[in-house]
């Protein structure tokens, strides 16, 4: 493709690295077949190729966002599937994260909307926020019939209701600073990103990562000053937010790895490791030694299936006889291109692992997408649960909790596959095993 950016222009750092990105596009259009919203809409300006068109010509002319633009923009889940077919290496996760910056700074959203954006990027990055948020949520759910039907506000206040779990579980002492000793010889020491929402609505989680890697030998940290990866308010456009939050772990994890050293940065959401990985990217022009230190996390970051393989993850019940339909999150496979490994650990658990059909398509979770997005979201959603059905499994394992809280309800039980590989490994059965057995724990 392309491009005609001025010299000026492309001074910025932002500017210049999504004008190799365009001028990397060929036009070919593999990308609209795997995009979730082009399958479900049919619209080209929904699709990658169309958004791309519209980035470039917002950017080109140094113009402020429109209305068009930003409808678009926004109904892009960046789930990347379009990464993964596309056979020119264009990487619209820059590109996009770019023009959703360029939105925030230059258009001016409805009153609603930018209520509702700022809301969510100053009470989900912080678990005691989210929590009171959550209890307020129970207490407002009685109140969604009351709603107007038509209108857009309406849809994702209901939509926010609806994702709220009817039964938080307590807080859990795993996400606060600490050291957790490894079980016997200590074979290596990794930090551990605890997040914010899955703490909340999912601690169990956590705890049984630091059970587990403990059991091999592995010396967890969970660093003071760690918290949220930033995702949330980068994919919002909310960019200082995110840089913020990034600055905080960056500077948690180099006090680590300056000090007794780390063999990894572990993350269990693989939206967040997707993120963290990115870090060096996103540093890439701050000043002083914020490029290198945040290259050196991104360097360690894994996700929590690449470090069980790499330390010999190894069972010690007898196979359950379950089988498991693994739903792979799209910043796994295609922000992380880790495809294999979650269902290898599983088969080696014992689990017998169905793949669904159409495995690349988005199940509309994307951070905040279910709440902004709400009516594509919901499509995506039964979509995914009926392919996820037809599989005959009696449970679905993820490696990300926005996939687990977008599927759960009333479909077949979610379970982190870290929780799965741990029961298997000597931990606790986890909760919402199907009842006929979890009595085999």
């Amino acid at each position: 493709m392309q491009t005609s950016f001025t010299e000026a222009q492309l001074q910025d750092p932002d500017t210049r690295s999504s004008n190799g990105i365009l001028r990397s596009c060929v036009h070919c259009g593999f990308c609209t077949a795997t995009c979730p919203t082009f399958v479900l809409l049919g619209d080209e300006l929904d699709s990658p190729r169309g958004r791309i068109y519209l980035i470039k010509d917002m950017l080109e002319g140094g113009k402020p966002a429109t209305e068009e633009v930003a409808r678009h923009v926004d109904r892009c889940l960046s789930c990347l599937s379009c990464m993964t077919t596309c056979p020119s290496g264009v990487n619209y996760m820059h590109l996009v994260d770019h023009a959703r910056r360029h939105i925030e700074e230059t258009y001016q959203r409805p009153w609603a909307d930018r209520l509702l954006r700022r809301v969510l990027g100053t009470v989900l990055p912080w678990p005691r926020r989210f929590r009171l948020a959550l209890l307020a949520a129970r207490l407002g759910r009685p109140l969604q019939r009351l709603l107007p039907r038509q209108s857009p506000v309406a849809a994702r206040l209901r939509a926010m209701l609806s994702l709220a779990p009817r039964r938080l579980p307590p807080a859990s002492r795993s996400a606060a600073p600490q050291i957790h000793r490894a079980v016997g010889a200590r074979r290596g020491r990794v930090a551990l990103l605890t997040g914010c929402a899955q703490t909340v609505l999912a601690p169990s989680i956590n705890e049984a990562t630091i059970r587990l890697l403990t059991r091999m030998g592995i010396e967890v940290v969970v660093s003071a000053g760690q918290g949220c990866c930033g995702a949330l308010n980068h994919h919002m456009g909310q960019h200082e937010s995110a840089m913020a939050r990034a600055r905080a772990n960056i500077g948690a994890w180099m006090r680590e790895i300056e000090g007794e050293g780390l063999d990894a940065i572990v993350v269990n959401a693989s939206g967040c490791g997707t993120t963290v990985k990115d870090y060096g990217f996103m540093f890439r022009a701050e000043p002083g030694r914020w490029p290198e230190r945040a290259a050196q996390v991104a360097e360690r970051t894994r996700d929590i299936s690449e470090v069980l393989l790499q330390f010999g993850y190894a069972p010690s019940r007898p196979p359950p006889g379950l089988t498991v339909a693994y739903q792979a999150a799209c910043s796994l496979q295609h922000g992380q291109k880790i495809t294999v490994v979650p269902k290898q650990l599983l088969q080696k658990a014992g689990f017998t692992v169905r793949e669904p059909a159409e495995a690349h398509l988005c199940c509309g979770s994307a951070g905040t997408y279910n709440i902004m997005q709400p009516e594509i979201a919901s499509r995506l959603r039964e979509r995914k649960l009926a392919n996820l059905q037809r599989t005959g499994a009696v449970l679905v394992a993820s490696g990300n909790i926005g996939c687990l809280t977008q599927l759960s309800g009333d479909g077949l039980p979610t379970i982190h596959t870290v929780e799965l590989l741990d029961w298997m490994a000597g931990g606790p059965a986890p909760a919402g095993l199907p009842a006929r057995t979890d009595q085999a724990a």
